[in-house]
């Protein structure tokens, strides 16, 4: 028998700000969390970009310094984004052997691992720090979530480039309904805005290097995009099966109602144009909610602002929805957030949860000009949704062809 899954608590931290609240207030605002980046490495490597979209609340201000000192930025980042989840969600009192965790990272504890190397480099192998490869391996989070909760369910990890986090969703929609457990931790993190990956992105023209006006730089849809922008954070979704949350008399945002995953097998890193592998996973979402095509009511897009992803995106979407897509109110988030890679699924998922609960979609700022091949209703203001029950998708697709998708419903509309 199919369940009912359920989102009972939310935690993010992102450019926007430190919690769920303040990133909601300014991504409705309009505001961009894209800056310069006021770091000696900009100047000392001759970066050819020079801004990111860095978290405004750093972590380690938030935590105990011994525990920030035993975890990689990307893990205490996932921390602080876990309790303010686990705290809207009631911190629920469940058998820890019904307790799950879900967690992904794109990239994991890149500057753990490179700073351990200039120490190695630098000073000798006495001086690495013993906690390296604990803090740098990609399932630091998922493992110190399940020690800091006790989840003793499960603790696994995804690793799927920037659909990580969406198909960490997808994995705790499974394991909940498998029954095989109550509740999951589920989200996705990252920290890697550091000269290796900047000098990396940079060399594969990837990046905007919009850098005499970082607030425009990512713009997603708008014929003027020219890359995309790093960004930085986590998202936390507590999932639980509805029958769990209804004993405990928790309060319920909406219900996670199905999700996709495909893999393109076209290109280490592009897109397939077709868009197909991302369509089926569309498809699958909706077919797993139970849902058809007319009763998506919201989009929130993957839309990394890169001349090649965008147009695939909408080809993808205009193979399930024809020209119905054009209108079905849309929201390029990356626009604000930048691009949290491993994070950015769940933060959006956050985002889409709001969206239909307050039926509002958030603004895509900095579209000027909308490419004509690419017409999403979109603005650069919010747009009201419509009224009754929601059904919003939000997408994420990552390099090695992952796509990831997630279907939220209204739950008491």
């Amino acid at each position: 028998m199919t369940k009912r899954i359920v989102v009972t608590g939310m935690g993010a931290t992102s450019a926007l700000g430190g919690t769920v609240a303040d990133n909601w207030k300014n991504l409705l605002a309009g505001v961009s969390g894209v800056r310069p980046l006021e770091h000696e490495w900009v100047e000392q490597y001759g970066l050819p970009v020079t801004f990111a979209a860095e978290a405004t609340v750093r972590p380690e201000t938030i935590l105990d310094r011994p525990t920030a000192k035993r975890l990689d930025v990307s893990t205490q980042f996932a921390l602080v984004a876990a309790l303010e989840a686990w705290a809207d969600a009631g911190s629920p009192d469940v058998d820890p052997e019904r307790l799950g965790v879900d967690f992904a990272t794109g990239i994991g504890g890149v500057w753990t691992l490179l700073n351990a190397w200039d120490t190695l480099r630098e000073k000798g192998p006495r001086r690495v720090m013993p906690m390296t490869v604990p803090m740098l391996m990609p399932n630091a989070s998922a493992g110190f979530l399940s020690l800091h909760f006790g989840a003793r369910a499960f603790a696994r990890t995804v690793a799927s480039a920037c659909a990580s986090s969406v198909e960490s969703l997808d994995s705790a929609y499974h394991h909940l309904q498998a029954g095989d457990a109550d509740i999951v931790i589920a989200g996705g993190a990252e920290s890697a805005i550091h000269p290796i990956t900047v000098a990396s992105f940079s060399s594969m023209q990837a990046l905007s290097r919009r850098n005499d006006d970082p607030s425009t730089a990512s713009r997603p849809w708008d014929t003027d995009r020219d890359g995309f922008v790093m960004g930085e954070g986590a998202g936390v979704l507590i999932l639980e099966t509805e029958e769990h949350a209804l004993a405990r008399g928790a309060r319920i945002y909406a219900e996670l109602a199905g999700t996709g995953v495909t893999a393109d097998s076209h290109h280490i890193t592009a897109n397939d144009p077709s868009g197909a592998g991302a369509a089926r996973a569309v498809r699958q979402a909706l077919q797993a909610a139970g849902r058809a095509p007319e009763d998506v009511t919201h989009i929130n897009a993957h839309a990394t602002s890169t001349p090649v992803g965008d147009p695939a995106e909408y080809t993808a979407l205009h193979s399930i929805f024809g020209d119905r897509v054009r209108e079905i109110p849309a929201s390029a988030t990356k626009s604000s957030t930048g691009h949290l890679l491993g994070g950015t699924g769940a933060i959006e998922s956050v985002y889409t949860v709001l969206s239909i609960r307050e039926h509002i979609a958030p603004p895509t700022i900095n579209l000027v000009n909308q490419d004509p091949a690419i017409p999403f209703l979109a603005s650069n203001t919010t747009q009201p949704l419509t009224d009754g029950p929601q059904l919003a998708i939000s997408n994420s697709f990552g390099f090695g062809g992952h796509n990831a998708v997630a279907a939220f419903a209204s739950y008491d509309d």
